[in-house]
């Protein structure tokens, strides 16, 4: 069975710097594309940081230049460091995987729990 976990989540104040995280265990083959998304309260989810199978990202432009998305395979680990967070950044982050749990097999889509993300002064 597969599990995403998230965390790095936080009250952190406007300026600073927070770096989620998205773990998924079990029995995995592949990750393959990934997404970052947020929703803000009374907003739809927003996808913010799409990252193809290949490492290409598409920025979201409230994120762009201020946020770097990465997977670390070995761990089937991925991240977002996000800088110079603002109080309009404040949401639930929500990483969802496409995954391929056996080779050539078909692909799923899995969300982790969500990270409550606070700026606030």
């Amino acid at each position: 069975q597969v599990r995403l976990v998230e965390s790095g989540g936080g009250l952190v104040q406007p300026g600073e710097s927070l770096r989620l995280s998205c773990t998924a265990s079990g029995s995995i083959f592949s990750i393959n594309d990934m997404g970052w998304y947020r929703q803000a309260p009374g907003k739809q989810r927003e996808l913010v940081a799409p990252i193809t199978t290949g490492g290409s990202t598409n920025y979201a432009n409230s994120v762009k230049g201020r946020s770097t998305a990465s997977r670390d395979s070995a761990k089937n680990t991925v991240y977002m460091q996000m800088n110079n967070l603002k109080p309009e950044d404040t949401a639930v982050y929500y990483c969802k995987l496409v995954l391929r749990l056996v080779p050539e097999g078909a692909e799923y889509q899995y969300w982790g729990q969500g990270t409550q993300v606070t700026v606030s002064s």
